[in-house]
């Protein structure tokens, strides 16, 4: 079907991959190291929904003064490339390695290293500054990650920071343990200009926290959520790391969670479980799982009110980006990453039911439609704001074809409300839209096992280091991260 490159799971030396369909429907990536052997792994275990995911392939033009030269070494000279596809949708900066927890899974294998990686407030400000420098398109997220960021003292400043630089939106990827534990700290975030807490939360029961976390996390993310709500955080998501046999039964209740406490959580980013750092890979056969199980999964455990044909992978929304960039005149983050690294879509609550917003947009034919006019005033730039004008007109006009009134939710406009998204782009138009819906979202980062050099060249989510360079998550996470925090490491005794 498709041939890529991979990485031996023992030596990590670049070698040939080819994925393809097996008997049992189901996309395969099989390697060959000459040292090592055979490694094969499910990619995705439905090749329907594969083939309909790779429909939205889109290769972005990336950054266009990448700090790294390309030298043939991919992926070992991460830093960017001009090789790299996506820019730099969201970043992550760890800001410790240090963590509060120790969690038998832990990609990041927090707290474990025998030093301390903790990057000064002056280098973090670096770091932040060169994002918001990046060409053509500033980076627009940011996320302190770690180990766990609030251990760190300072991490109301470093929140400032990034505010006071200029990043449109700030998250914090957190167990919750701080914030439950302090109302007070929630609100000085939140004063800060915390946008977003992307809360670890496994399920509903204890059992999925005793397995993946080593003890009943369950009751501090319930405190951590209240908490949040009382500061006036009102934008949480969950964050479920699901594994097979240890959670993937509890998907339905997590986004009925998540359906009822609407107020203050706005979305759901499910993480299909990935056998780096800290992991019994061993259990790599038994506990894994890709995106269509998980969306298989959620269609089964809500009775069809969220199916799997709900969802899209995240190149699919570029035409939105397209018409932004062509109507405001400047560029706009364009999610070019790999349609098969995640999906997502958007659900309405009302009178307890849940209604994706598949079911009274025609979400292709409407995109097809915006992409189309994005199109026709490129081709008139110069007539350019004439054009602006006509083809806004065209879409108050025509949107109107692609949404069935009698299916909306009766709580809002759909219809103007997607014309205001589309013409103020990521002003307070997107914001109320976030505000009327649950986002669901899929992301399943890779491993050793089902690495996919054509996925790291259209990864979106950077990690930024003290040395200026930016690399894709799934390449730090398997072979970067150990190398940058020894560089800037502090032995413990010394803290």
């Amino acid at each position: 079907m498709r041939v890529t490159k991979s990485l031996c799971p023992e030596c990590r030396k670049v070698i040939k991959a080819e994925i393809f369909e097996d008997s049992e429907g189901k996309i395969r990536i099989r390697k060959t190291c000459d040292i090592h052997g055979v490694f094969e792994d499910i990619y995705w275990s439905d090749a329907e929904l594969y083939k309909k995911f790779e429909k939205y392939w889109y290769d972005g033009g990336g950054i266009s003064e990448p700090n790294t030269p390309l030298n043939g070494n991919c992926p070992y000279n991460c830093g960017i490339c001009k090789d790299h596809k996506t820019t730099t949708i969201l970043a992550n900066i760890d800001v410790t390695n240090r963590c509060n927890q120790r969690c038998p899974i832990c990609f990041a294998n927090a707290a474990s290293a025998g030093y301390v990686y903790e990057p000064t407030i002056e280098q973090i400000k670096d770091m932040l500054i060169g994002l918001r420098n990046q060409k053509p398109v500033p980076c627009p997220a940011v996320q302190f990650a770690g180990g766990e960021p609030t251990v760190r003292e300072n991490i109301v400043e470093i929140v400032q920071a990034a505010s006071d630089i200029g990043f449109p939106h700030i998250q914090i990827a957190t167990n919750g343990i701080k914030l439950a534990k302090s109302v007070e700290l929630c609100k000085k975030l939140r004063g800060a200009g915390l946008k977003t807490v992307y809360l670890q939360f496994d399920g509903v029961t204890e059992k999925p926290y005793i397995i993946a976390r080593g003890h009943n996390a369950l009751p501090l993310k319930l405190k951590a959520i209240e908490n949040c709500r009382a500061a006036g955080l009102a934008s949480i998501a969950l964050v479920p790391t699901v594994v097979k046999g240890v959670n993937d039964d509890q998907l339905g209740d997590i986004i009925r969670f998540a359906a009822k406490n609407n107020d203050v959580v706005k979305g759901i980013n499910f993480q299909p479980v990935s056998f780096a750092g800290r992991i019994d890979k061993t259990e790599r056969e038994r506990m894994r799982i890709t995106i269509p199980d998980v969306l298989h999964l959620v269609e089964e455990q809500t009775g069809g009110e969220i199916a799997a044909s709900d969802f899209y992978p995240v190149p699919f929304i570029i035409p939105i980006s397209h018409f932004v960039t062509s109507e405001k005149n400047e560029p706009y983050a364009e999610f070019s990453v790999h349609p098969h690294c995640g999906a997502g879509t958007y659900i309405y609550i009302e009178n307890g039911k849940m209604i994706p917003i598949t079911r009274f947009i025609d979400v292709e034919g409407l995109l097809e439609f915006v992409n189309e006019l994005a199109v026709g005033i490129e081709r008139k730039k110069y007539i350019k704001s004439f054009e602006k004008l006509a083809a806004i007109g065209k879409l108050i006009k025509g949107i109107s074809r692609f949404v069935d009134p009698d299916l909306a939710p009766s709580q809002v406009n759909v219809r103007k409300l997607f014309i205001d998204v589309l013409k103020d782009g990521t002003n307070e138009a997107t914001k109320e839209f976030h505000r009327n819906t649950l986002f669901l979202g899929i992301m399943h980062f890779q491993d050793m096992y089902n690495i996919d050099l054509e996925r790291i060249q259209r990864c979106g989510i950077h990690y930024a280091t003290p040395d200026g360079r930016i690399i894709p998550f799934c390449t730090y996470n398997t072979l970067h991260r150990e190398e940058v925090e020894r560089k800037f490491a502090q032995p413990l005794k010394d803290q």
